[in-house]
């Protein structure tokens, strides 16, 4: 079942967020497993987090990665808010029109 998972932490700050960003892709995290949806929003000194996972097991899984992450980082999160997803309504994908074929130019001839 999904889950959606809200984090608070009082005074995360955009830099903090960017460089756990860093930290995360250079561990082999920055788009992990089972992750469907990752937002963070608010003003820049007091950023929020929110996120849809496949399981709570995928997220657990991750959990494991990032902590180590944000307590070098000097980064104590508020125990997240998680809830069961009832349902998730994403934008249909555009379909691109079909390319049109370049007409190949006729050699010049020389005069």
């Amino acid at each position: 079942m999904a889950i959606g998972v809200y984090f608070t932490q009082a005074g995360m700050s955009a830099a903090k967020y960017d460089e756990c960003i860093k930290l995360l892709k250079k561990a082999g995290v920055g788009n992990p497993a089972g992750r469907s949806y990752h937002a963070s929003f608010g003003p820049k000194d007091d950023l929020m987090v929110f996120d849809v996972w496949t399981s709570q097991a995928a997220f657990d899984k991750f959990g494991k990665k990032l902590m180590p992450i944000l307590q070098q980082l000097g980064i104590n999160l508020n125990e997240p808010s998680v809830m069961p997803v009832h349902k998730v309504i994403v934008p249909a994908k555009k379909v691109a029109p079909p390319r049109k074929q370049a007409k190949a130019a006729a050699p010049k001839r020389k005069r």
